[in-house]
């Protein structure tokens, strides 16, 4: 039959009074009285079935038996000492973000090396995709999401808007030349679009004063910007854009915006964590970081 293990209190208090040979000294470290250590080393040699500890008038002594087993329990509680303190710094030292694949593929991955410059003691682990983070039961300190909302939606939630989600046409310079340019905003309904039932196509036409419906064109759908972005830039149709994505691709040619007019519906991307967490220092580090990195995309929108 196993053996059960004696009471964890009991065998702190025998493991420092053995260290410093003396249940004084134990209490002290402990935060116990002295008769508590004494009760429970009591305990812990009815479990032994030996004494541990020979009890002299001033001071007390380790017994054969406990000569035995004061460096064994000591080593044990080092042993998990280190097991917690190295499980604390990797918790601490890694930074878990999820963030929707856009919004990671266009300017996450284009800036973060900027924060990992500035804080080189914390790792990233980073998690493209769309779906929602239950940080209650997901290792997640933060996440990036598309939203309508005005966040956070609940007391538990801390929201910060990075940019606004505003949108305007965007193609392939070699499509646009297709049809000879784009010259005026009824132009491109000359071309496939790259997702025709997408609501930003009927809000921006209709801001341009062009008379849009989508019944009759075929209903391709990516369902996510960025892969709507990559189709635009293969030269596979008009796309619906957030130009703040794409201003590389711009510059090199890649995408063309053929007017200024932007269209917005309230959508954002919004940087979320949990309210009860936003002293953590890893946190409170990129949420700084990143409102002040984004804070370019807010004045431009």
């Amino acid at each position: 039959m196993a053996l059960n293990l004696p009471p964890l209190a009991a065998i702190r208090a025998f493991e420092a009074a053995a260290r410093h040979l003396s249940f004084t000294k134990a209490a002290e470290e402990l935060g116990m009285t002295q008769a508590a250590v004494s009760y429970q080393i009591k305990l812990l040699e009815e479990r032994v079935g030996a004494p541990l500890f020979l009890r002299r008038a001033r001071q007390v002594a380790l017994t054969e038996i406990g000569v035995r087993l004061a460096p064994e329990v000591t080593t044990a509680f080092e042993i998990l000492k280190t097991a917690f303190a190295e499980s604390h710094e990797r918790l601490e030292g890694t930074l878990n973000i999820s963030v929707v694949p856009t919004f990671a593929s266009y300017w996450l991955a284009q800036h973060i090396g900027e924060f990992q410059m500035a804080h080189p003691q914390i790792a990233i682990r980073l998690e493209s995709s769309p779906r929602v983070v239950d940080f209650a039961t997901e290792e997640f300190d933060l996440s990036v999401r598309g939203s309508a909302k005005q966040w956070p939606p609940n007391g538990e939630l801390e929201g910060h808007l990075l940019l606004k989600a505003e949108f305007t046409p965007m193609l392939s310079p070699a499509l646009a030349a297709t049809i000879g340019g784009i010259k005026e905003p009824a132009d491109l309904l000359k071309l496939p679009l790259t997702d025709a039932g997408d609501p930003w196509f009927e809000n921006w036409f209709t801001a341009a004063g062009v008379e849009y419906d989508s019944k009759d064109r075929p209903q391709s759908q990516f369902g996510a910007q960025h892969l709507e972005a990559a189709a635009a830039m293969a030269g596979r149709g008009v796309a619906m854009l957030t130009p703040a994505f794409y201003t590389d691709e711009l510059a090199m040619g890649r995408l063309l915006q053929p007017f200024d007019l932007l269209g917005y519906d309230g959508h954002g991307y919004w940087l979320l964590y949990p309210r009860a967490r936003r002293n953590v220092p890893k946190i409170r580090m990129f949420r700084d970081w990143i409102i002040e990195a984004t804070k370019p995309l807010r004045e431009e929108g």
